[in-house]
């Protein structure tokens, strides 16, 4: 069902009426407030539309406020203090508080605007244009489009539930993409290669600027769990009324299904951006052959497949002092368009969870493990790519948890991060590897299923798709 806001944004997209997107942010949320409150007291819903609405009129408020008092202030970027560990100046800051009433307003107006989404085909063949055609034209779409994905994220971290929005790292992040936002939307028009060259800098420092942005946002979590953990009452203290996913919910984000859904759509969004900005940076280093930017237009899954297994191996040599056989299966000759990167990251976390899965089981047995088999299938649609081994299987009741952000039967690493540390890699206890792969295998219309046997073995499959005619799943 639709909700007063999601109407009185429908309407603005179909009316003939361009003016109508120069109306400021505070009015589109007043309007869309006063709707929102008539259908919760209706409704008696006050955690509804709302609340959400409410917040987004008191940041405005806040703001106006400030730049009466004040002046409109200059935004102060927040890379600094996280790259330095530096905590955040107060939890619980306001958009209105750090940021112009300017910049707040158009934020909010592209918060409404739509994203646009590309496929790996489109990329693909814009790359067959002449160089200085693919970065003007590529420039100049960043230049509208990512102002554009950075105001509906921001709207979305002022807006999370159970005080996310509030927590440190949070604002940490919210304050990067504000910045980011701030940046590109001061840039003047791409008019010529010198402005290009400018705006290519502005993208480099985006991109190192939100470098830390997965386990920022993964370490506002943990806290929340343990938040929940803490305030959850014991069994006997529990009232007979008390249900899954309500106040005395555990701290199994399953649970909490509007924390999953937003960690997913944020994730997806990052690897948008970054899959855009690299994209456009790495047109400008030298032609490689066989390379249109970060595509590889004849990727060998095989030659893939064999740097994931040496670095996943690697990996568990390191942990365990030995690692597990794996046996690859595919034709030598195959070749399709992909991204190396991301299917290096997908098959890297299934091998390496294969890998622990077996070295557990069998780390007090003389009985050799038996190996990891990966098959590699060549479809019309898809390319599958299948990870199979023995370490045990996954209980029927716990697969669903195998794609909740932060779950793992591992200790987390999170704890002992730096706030200047960009993650760490060890073999388990991230949380956050499946999830993510899934989302990459997504982001260009394939997907990532995971099929167990209790006490024998689990079966990973990945579909890609090589037709590359799906666009970005935007959130």
């Amino acid at each position: 069902m639709s909700t007063p806001l999601t109407r009185i944004a429908t309407r603005l997209a179909r009316s003939s009426d361009r003016n109508a997107w120069t109306m400021t942010a505070r009015t589109l949320y007043a309007d869309a407030s006063a709707a929102s409150e008539r259908m919760a007291t209706s409704r008696g819903d006050s955690n509804g539309a709302a609340s959400n609405a409410r917040r987004l009129d008191e940041s405005a408020n806040a703001n106006s406020s400030a730049t009466r008092d004040e002046g409109a202030r200059a935004p102060v970027d927040a890379t600094s203090a996280a790259k330095t560990g530096t905590k955040s100046a107060s939890s619980g800051r306001k958009l209105g508080e750090k940021f112009s009433k300017e910049v707040v307003d158009d934020i909010y107006r592209g918060s409404f605007r739509s994203q646009t989404g590309v496929s790996l085909k489109y990329m693909l063949d814009f790359g067959a244009q002449p160089i200085h055609r693919q970065l003007m034209v590529s420039a100049q779409f960043l230049h509208n489009e990512l102002p554009v994905r950075l105001a509906h994220r921001v709207a979305e971290l002022e807006n999370l539930p159970f005080g996310l929005s509030d927590m440190a790292q949070v604002l940490d992040v919210r304050d990067w993409y504000v910045e980011s936002f701030r940046e590109l939307r001061s840039f003047p028009p791409i008019e010529n290669m010198e402005d290009e060259e400018k705006f290519t800098n502005i993208l480099k420092r985006i991109m190192y600027r939100h470098e830390n942005v997965v386990p920022m946002i993964a370490r506002a979590v943990l806290e929340l769990k343990e938040q929940l953990e803490a305030q959850r009452p014991k069994e006997s203290q529990r009232p007979a009324t008390a249900r899954r996913g309500g106040t005395y919910a555990t701290t199994d984000l399953n649970e909490f299904p509007e924390v999953h859904q937003f960690l997913d759509g944020f994730y997806m969004s990052r690897i948008g951006m970054r899959m855009l900005i690299g994209q456009h940076v790495a047109l400008h280093d030298p032609p490689k052959d066989g390379y249109i930017g970060l595509i590889c237009t004849s990727l060998s899954p095989l030659e893939v497949a064999r740097d994931a297994i040496a670095d996943a191996r690697a990996i568990c040599m390191r942990e365990y002092g030995d690692a597990p056989e794996v046996e690859l299966f595919g034709e030598e000759g195959f070749t399709f368009a992909y991204v190396p990167g991301h299917l290096h990251q997908m098959l890297f976390e299934l091998v390496k969870n294969s890998l622990r899965a077996v070295s557990d089981k069998y780390a007090d047995s003389d009985v050799t493990p038996p190996p990891i088999r990966i098959v590699i299938a060549e479809g019309a649609e898809d390319v599958t790519i299948k990870v199979s081994d023995e370490g045990g299987g996954i209980r029927r009741s716990g697969l669903a948890k195998i794609w909740t952000y932060l779950y793992s039967t591992a200790r987390s690493p999170l704890k002992d991060m730096d706030a200047d540390s960009a993650g760490p890699v060890v073999l388990a206890g991230y949380g956050y590897g499946l999830p993510l792969s899934r989302l990459y295998a997504r982001y260009f219309g394939g997907d990532l299923q995971v099929l167990s046997m209790e006490n024998y073995g689990t079966d990973a499959y990945l579909h890609l798709n090589r037709l590359g005619n799906m666009a970005e799943p935007l959130p």
